[in-house]
């Protein structure tokens, strides 16, 4: 991970990154492998990448607006967006193009400054309408098939970090947001 050769990235994928404001993720499955472990008191775990983390704390520090959306309620989910100073988090959200809605009208920002992850059925309204539309490695092939680029790496192992990297190389935020992290 980190600053990406940015020649070996197809141009249109960059001109698509580059005037990316807002990154929105869909949770389980993208920002988690997807996976929900249940113990026997009804307690529930989830996974999440510190390399996901990282990444979306560097498009926060250049400006980048985050969000959740997830058709899901977690107190997991909470506390990580909480853990990541992520204030946009819209959970319980089957109708996921009207959390989208409401998350534009929030930030002022439009569609096209959006780029949103997502990999099941649920997420290809927003898919279909944001600037950048990203799905992960494993996503369901109907997903695979509508966005503009498809991570190498599987959910919860690296993929937001793929994106967030895209991003930041696409606006040439990279070097310097590594340059940051070595002063140190």
């Amino acid at each position: 991970m980190g600053p990406i050769d940015i020649s070996a990235v197809d141009p249109l994928l960059i001109e698509r990154a580059r005037p990316i404001r807002l990154l929105a993720l869909d949770v389980d499955g993208v920002l988690t492998d997807g996976q929900i472990y249940f113990d026997d008191r009804g307690g529930e775990m989830k996974a999440f990448s510190t390399r996901d983390g990282l990444g979306m704390r560097l498009l926060a520090d250049n400006g980048v607006t985050l969000a959740l959306i997830t058709a899901r309620e977690s107190a997991i989910v909470a506390r990580r967006a909480a853990n990541l100073g992520i204030e946009h988090v819209y959970q319980g959200r089957n109708d996921k193009l009207d959390a989208f809605n409401q998350l534009l009208a929030a930030t002022g920002l439009d569609e096209a400054q959006a780029c949103y992850a997502g990999d099941d059925w649920l997420d290809i309204p927003v898919l279909d309408r944001v600037g950048l539309a990203v799905t992960v490695a494993d996503a369901d092939p109907v997903v695979r098939n509508r966005v503009h680029w498809v991570t190498s790496r599987p959910g919860g192992h690296g993929a937001v970090r793929e994106i967030c990297d895209l991003i930041l190389a696409a606006q040439g935020l990279d070097e310097g947001a590594l340059e940051r992290i070595l002063r140190k």
